[in-house]
């Protein structure tokens, strides 16, 4: 067992840094912080990730991907703005549902585009009344002749607003068991006709999130993928690697907070001393990193199981239920050790700190990525 980053690994940390600072940044900063980016903004992202590779992380190199391990990848996420990860993240969980079970075509005519970043692909999963239990999905597909139509109501999709395709989680009837029947359907925005309505939230505010309306919206049959009832499936398997990924984002927010409390410590002085002089200032410094590293390395455990090909549903929301929660109580503590600057909106802590708590809910809140991994290791559901 080897902790330490290889050479290669290093030049990715270290590259994905370069990126962020030299060209993300001042992307971000160049537009304001509480309004989603427009979508010439997110594209200009999106050459610089397909420049980087990882606009197809988790495709396999024979299916035009990078080949990149779980592991390499989240340490490459670590390092990018939360609001940009989070919508990579959805770009690349897309492309790896769109790739499991396409026609070849199809592939043929969206896969490129959307590899090389000129396209921005979402999953649209969510439902007002079907978050975390994927049995409940509601939306409608029927399928008829040459064409298939969709109906219902997606909530809380990241990149609707900015996407050009969309794979979407559908109910085509139920089972024996009086569950829905799960299918993924391809809706292309140039030629299907669905409403989007962005929603305002806590933090992530250059982000877009939104819902969409479907209303007998029609899509060619060939847009039906995968076999029938397979949507699950590859929910599950998305979730397992995103929320590891989604813990890194966290310990990245919370790194950024640890940097500017180390420095604001070192300056600020209080009784004739510097504020890192001070034992209680030292605890909550002690307490941040802390949590910084073991959540990381929680994390990177996670995706490691996922490389090796190990069940990781519970290790994979232990880590991120422990990396999202141990963010917030470490803005927090950065915040405490600023005082009063650390509750202004000059230094932007605060904004680290709606950004880490919003990042608790995607892909499972706590309490419930809680009840997933005592599943594990009970061998029995609370949930069902």
């Amino acid at each position: 067992m080897d902790f330490a980053l290889s050479d290669e690994q290093q030049m990715l940390v270290d590259s994905a840094k370069k990126l962020s600072r030299d060209y993300l940044a001042p992307l971000l900063a160049a537009h304001p912080k509480d309004a989603p980016l427009p979508k010439a903004a997110m594209l200009e992202a999106y050459a610089h990730f397909a420049n980087f590779g990882i606009t197809a992380a988790r495709l396999p190199q024979e299916d035009g991907g990078p080949g990149l391990s779980m592991v390499d990848y989240g340490l490459i996420l670590e390092q990018i703005p939360a609001i940009l990860a989070l919508s990579l993240i959805s770009h690349d969980g897309s492309i790896t549902r769109l790739n499991a079970g396409a026609p070849e075509h199809i592939k043929a005519a969206y896969l490129p585009d959307l590899i090389a970043g000129r396209k921005i692909a979402c999953t649209a999963n969510s439902e007002p009344g079907a978050g975390s239990d994927s049995n409940t999905i509601s939306t409608r597909l029927e399928l008829a002749g040459q064409h298939a139509t969709i109906t219902g109501q997606k909530a809380w999709i990241t990149n609707a607003s900015i996407c050009d395709v969309m794979v979407v989680a559908c109910q085509a009837g139920m089972n024996e068991k009086g569950r829905p029947i799960t299918r993924r359907v391809l809706v292309d925005r140039s030629t299907s006709k669905i409403e989007i309505r962005e929603t305002e939230i806590t933090g992530l505010r250059q982000g877009h999130l939104s819902e969409v309306i479907f209303d007998q919206t029609q899509v060619p049959l060939d847009h039906v993928i995968g076999s029938s009832g397979d949507a699950g499936k590859y929910m599950t398997l998305a979730w397992n690697g995103n929320r590891p990924l989604l813990g890194l984002l966290g310990v990245g927010i919370a790194q950024r907070a640890f940097e500017l409390a180390v420095e604001y410590a070192g300056v600020r002085k209080q009784f004739g001393k510097t504020l890192g002089a001070h034992q209680l200032v030292q605890q909550d410094l002690a307490d941040i990193q802390t949590a910084i590293v073991s959540s990381r390395l929680l994390c990177l455990y996670a995706l490691d199981a996922l490389d090796r090909g190990e069940r990781a549903n519970g290790t994979s929301a232990m880590a991120k239920r422990f990396a999202t929660e141990s963010a917030v109580r470490a803005v927090n503590l950065a915040m405490q050790v600023h005082g009063a600057m650390g509750i202004t909106e000059e230094l932007g802590l605060e904004q680290l700190w709606r950004d880490a708590r919003v990042l608790q809910v995607p892909d499972g809140t706590p309490g419930i990525l809680a009840l997933i991994q005592a599943r594990e290791i009970t061998g029995e559901a609370a949930f069902r």
